[in-house]
């Protein structure tokens, strides 16, 4: 194939890979770092597994060792509304002609990666490239899917961390949630600490089996660290060699206390393994940062709310976070789902609460046309439409809405991110200036 020669036909060259192929293994994506001259070795990370949680932990996380002074890069995943997303520096996504620049640059090193690697892999190996260059103090890295096989795994971690792990990506884990926790567990490293986020028994066990057999102590929420109410609203973090007060979050949500607790966490052990975080930086971090799509409030009457839940843990959450935020409101759901999750849980969960059900397809072969589980969603609320695309289903649910309800954009990130490139604009920095 013909090489991409401008990093305009670098991005267009990135962005015909396929999003949705997936082959787990890190021997393609090792092969490559190292004619890169390994430069995931060039700074320290902090590698974050789980199934609902990880990506706001690491918001926390780096806007606190921003606030602290490092440069810091962060790679996440899926983005929302632009690739870029995925890839930041002191919270800013990477601009189009610097990508398209690093790209060419991996594939001057490794004409190979033009072939041999996915979608996701490519990109891991662009960021990890990425922060060489642009000389990060650190890394904060969001495991793609699982954890021992994924590409992400290649990264050099000062400190590991699990969120909650549930059941999701079944066709590649597991059908256990112990077996799912062991893959979430194939980050761990000898002689590197993981601060683990209170979790199922199964799973639980899963991860602390991982551990003993690669030596890696564990920090264990509720057990060596947490994050406890005080009065008047504040919360405080009590860690294992340290206590925090005055702690506020810049995410909603009663969730987000679990998530705070393991990054900071997290960050009690990067302090202590080399990089110093101030109080100051951590209360700073944990009160301004932002990661959009998950019970984020657009403006408006009524307001829309996005929310990315897209398994039914996550649906427990969003459904918290409703009665928490928005008790006794009217919801109108405008709800669309990819094929290969397990729908009928989330659909059973969250429609019985709903005033009406506003369905719609995404934009992805992923899809699953509203038409193969309307009789389902009928089953669990009176009032339920569908729609050729998003924009009708969201005019559907203004229609039926008065200003004192809410409209809930859910179901898939693939929704989220369509109604918020419609509704929300640029998603600008993940953190706010103190």
């Amino acid at each position: 194939m013909t090489l991409p020669r401008t990093p305009a036909e670098a991005l267009e060259f990135f962005s015909r890979l396929s999003p949705s192929s997936i082959k787990l293994g890190l021997e393609r994506v090792r092969e490559a770092l190292e004619a890169l001259g390994h430069p995931e070795r060039r700074y320290p990370a902090l590698h974050v597994a789980g199934t609902n949680g990880k990506g706001s932990t690491c918001a926390f996380a780096s806007a606190a060792l921003h606030a602290a002074g490092y440069r810091v890069g962060l790679y996440t995943s899926p983005h929302l509304v632009r690739v870029n997303e995925r890839i930041r520096v002191d919270g800013v996504e990477i601009e189009d002609e610097v990508f398209g620049q690093r790209i060419l640059e991996v594939l001057e090193r490794h004409p190979d990666a033009a072939t041999s690697l996915t979608y996701f892999e490519f990109g891991t190996v662009v960021a990890f490239w990425h922060f060489a260059q642009e000389a990060v103090d650190v890394a904060v890295v969001e495991v793609g899917l699982g954890g021992r096989l994924d590409a992400t795994n290649a990264c050099q971690p000062l400190v590991t961390a699990i969120t909650s792990v549930s059941f999701d990506h079944m066709e590649y884990l597991g059908n256990t949630l112990g077996a799912i926790a062991g893959e979430k567990a194939g980050i761990l490293k000898p002689g590197v600490p993981v601060v683990v986020s209170r979790q199922e028994p199964e799973a639980l066990v899963a991860i602390e089996r991982r551990a003993g057999e690669v030596g890696s102590p564990v920090l264990l929420e509720g057990r060596e660290f947490s994050v406890v109410n005080r009065s008047e609203g504040n919360l405080a973090y009590e860690g294992p060699s340290f206590s925090l007060e005055g702690i506020t979050l810049g995410l909603r949500g009663e969730h987000q206390r679990q998530n705070a607790a393991v990054a900071l966490a997290a960050l009690e052990l990067l302090s202590q393994r080399g990089l110093s975080i101030p109080p100051e930086a951590l209360r700073t971090g944990v009160g301004t940062a932002r990661w959009p799509g998950r019970l984020e409030e657009l403006g408006g009457q009524p307001p829309v709310l996005l929310d990315g839940a897209h398994n039914p843990a996550g649906v427990q959450v969003l459904l918290a976070g409703l009665r928490s935020l928005y008790p006794g409101r009217r919801v109108h759901c405008v709800f669309g789902v990819v094929a290969d999750k397990d729908r009928g849980p989330m659909l059973r969960a969250l429609l019985p609460s709903c005033t009406s059900v506003h369905l719609t397809p995404l934009d992805t072969p992923r899809s699953l046309p509203p038409e193969r589980y309307l009789d389902e969603a009928r089953a669990l609320c009176a009032e339920v439409c569908t729609y050729p695309s998003l924009d009708d289903a969201l005019a559907g649910a203004r229609r039926r809405a008065t200003p004192d309800d809410v409209i809930l954009c859910t179901g898939s990130l693939f929704l989220v991110g369509a109604a918020r490139a419609r509704l929300g604009g640029n998603l600008g920095a993940l953190h706010h200036s103190p």
